[in-house]
């Protein structure tokens, strides 16, 4: 064998000795999906909020997310219970009102004096039709279904149907 193919072959078995080359890989089959799960639910993190955490591209958070189907599951995990526990739960607070302890701080005669109070917040219009209109879609759906079906007992469809010469028939829809 000619020396440089033995080298060749040389570099080939140390490579393989010692594992793929390259950067080490940043996602850790123990500790990523943890970490991602508790930044969702924490803070409703999405995917650059992650990938400025890891350290990493976007893209590397969707490829994760694909290569890794325990990766994926954790942040459903957590943004499902972020958007339960938080947001649904101040949507419901603002929809129906709500009140909360709350310190006034004020500086009397020089002193500051903190007194103790209750701060209320009135119900939201807004937020209540929104959730109203999502949780019972059929009663506050703004679409209004209208029948436009013929009558039969309608005066005015007796007078064309004198005209017509024949009885008039609703419209079938396009089946």
């Amino acid at each position: 064998m000619s020396k440089s193919k033995r080298s060749t072959e040389e570099k080939a078995a140390t490579r393989s000795r010692k594992g793929v080359g390259g950067r080490p890989p940043k996602y850790d089959p123990e500790r990523t999906p943890v970490q991602a799960e508790k930044l969702c639910r924490q803070f409703g993190a999405d995917d650059q909020a992650l990938a400025e955490y890891f350290e990493v591209d976007v893209s590397t958070i969707s490829r994760w997310k694909n290569e890794h189907p325990e990766f994926k599951a954790a942040l459903k995990r957590g943004k499902d219970d972020f958007d339960t526990e938080r947001v649904e739960k101040a949507l419901v607070h603002r929809a129906i009102g709500y009140s909360h302890p709350e310190d006034d701080i004020r500086v009397v005669n020089g002193e500051i004096v903190i007194t103790p109070t209750v701060r209320h917040y009135p119900p939201d219009t807004a937020a209540a039709i929104f959730w109203l209109k999502n949780r019972q879609r059929d009663r506050w759906r703004d679409k209004v279904e209208h029948d436009h079906g013929v009558q039969p007992d309608n005066p005015i469809v007796s007078l064309l149907e004198g005209i017509a010469g024949s009885t008039l028939k609703p419209k079938q829809g396009d089946d």
